[in-house]
């Protein structure tokens, strides 16, 4: 087992049911009861004689952008309150990875004569690198920590606010004045931190997995400000997929357009509402568990007035949980937990150390509530 590898003894026998709960990814399987609820008022009928098409809007800078889903997704903002929309171009993706790729492409000059230095700050999301380096373009290379970055010439930084996997609110960290910012705002909505004021980034990124929970849906967002960038990244994703799945458009634009109506309308349909009770819920219970010892520490997040629901001092609650392993003997935290059949994302992958992992909320009730009953027992060893 890992603890008794790294010279710990650990007893599990306690820990009941024995059974591997995979806390690695971040799948917001959370919001099914809500969903579940608003299950008529969601239904879409798509006839046969629709999407035939590759054309949505041949006038439109993007395409294939289905005019409903543009429509609801400003609207969104506006209700929310969280990033600009006036005078943006919104070009959409199949999920907000493809964007990130073409939000790559777009900021790099065809003729430059050597890659872009592609950087964002520790803890940083875990697939940039990969995401940068995978076509193995000419174009862009990942250069790691922008906290450490101290080359000349042109670059472009990875914003993520709030952050993932820490949840902390970012601002870009390079000041050399030849860069370019991509802001990733997947989190930046109220059932996970405050809405301290409305963003208005050059390019800023949004996605329907984190933003309703339907990740399968595979529909990202972004609000572009230069009309010449957003064509880029419209060519980027004519050339990789020839657009997006019009019924995946469709299906997003039925529900933007009822959560928005949520949030007009009173409680208890209020759509961030029930998210934010939610996660509110689950670190308050985390924040228990692992105050119960010393073994385990969360960060700590300031409070701020929230302009969505009006409300002063409130704390944000991210979508992962930030846990470092105190211990000195236990050096991997990934690996200790796995020997209790809890699976993690090990802070290697972010650019930090072992003894971080990041671990998902936003799973089913009984997983969250096994992962507690799991690490409530392995702390009662200490």
């Amino acid at each position: 087992m890992a603890g008794k590898d790294q010279g710990a003894s650990f007893n599990t026998s306690e820990i009941s049911p024995p059974r591997i709960i995979n806390l690695d990814n971040g799948d917001p399987t959370m919001f099914e009861a809500y969903w579940r609820k608003m299950d008529e008022k969601c239904s879409l009928v798509i006839s046969g004689i629709q999407f035939l098409s590759y054309f949505s809007d041949t006038k439109d800078v993007c395409w294939y952008l289905e005019p409903k889903l543009e429509d609801e997704i400003k609207r969104l903002h506006r209700v929310v309150g969280n990033a600009s929309v006036e005078d943006y171009y919104v070009v959409v993706g199949t999920g907000s990875t493809q964007l990130l790729q073409a939000a790559l492409y777009a900021l790099c000059p065809s003729d430059g004569s050597n890659p872009v230095n592609v950087v964002s700050a520790v803890p940083y999301y875990s697939c940039y690198p990969d995401l940068t380096d995978f076509l193995r373009s000419g174009l862009y290379e990942w250069k790691g920590d922008a906290r450490t970055y101290d080359e000349g010439g042109p670059y472009i930084e990875f914003v993520t606010s709030p952050n993932n996997p820490d949840g902390s609110i970012r601002e870009a960290i390079v000041k050399n004045g030849q860069g370019k910012l991509v802001h990733d705002l997947a989190y930046y909505w109220p059932q996970y931190t405050p809405i301290t004021s409305c963003l208005g980034y050059d390019i800023m990124l949004f996605t329907l997995s984190k933003c309703t929970g339907h990740a399968g849906t595979r529909i990202g967002w972004a609000l572009v400000k230069d009309k010449d960038v957003a064509k880029k990244m419209t060519e980027f994703n004519t050339i990789s997929t020839i657009g997006v799945s019009k019924e995946s458009q469709i299906r997003a634009a039925k529900i933007l357009g009822l959560v928005s109506d949520s949030c007009l309308n009173p409680v208890p349909d209020n759509f961030f509402k029930h998210g934010k009770a939610l996660m509110a819920e689950r670190w308050e219970k985390l924040r228990k568990v692992v105050g119960q010892s010393g073994l385990f520490s969360l960060p700590q997040y300031p409070k701020g007035h929230c302009l969505f629901t009006g409300e002063f001092s409130t704390e944000a609650h991210p979508a992962f949980a930030w846990i470092k392993c105190n211990k000195e003997d236990i050096v991997d935290c990934e690996k200790f937990l796995r020997g209790f059949q809890i699976l993690t994302r090990t802070g290697k992958r972010f650019g930090c150390d072992a003894k971080y992992v990041r671990i998902s909320l936003v799973g089913k009730e009984e997983e969250f509530e096994l992962f507690l009953e799991k690490l409530l027992a392995i702390q009662e060893d200490f």
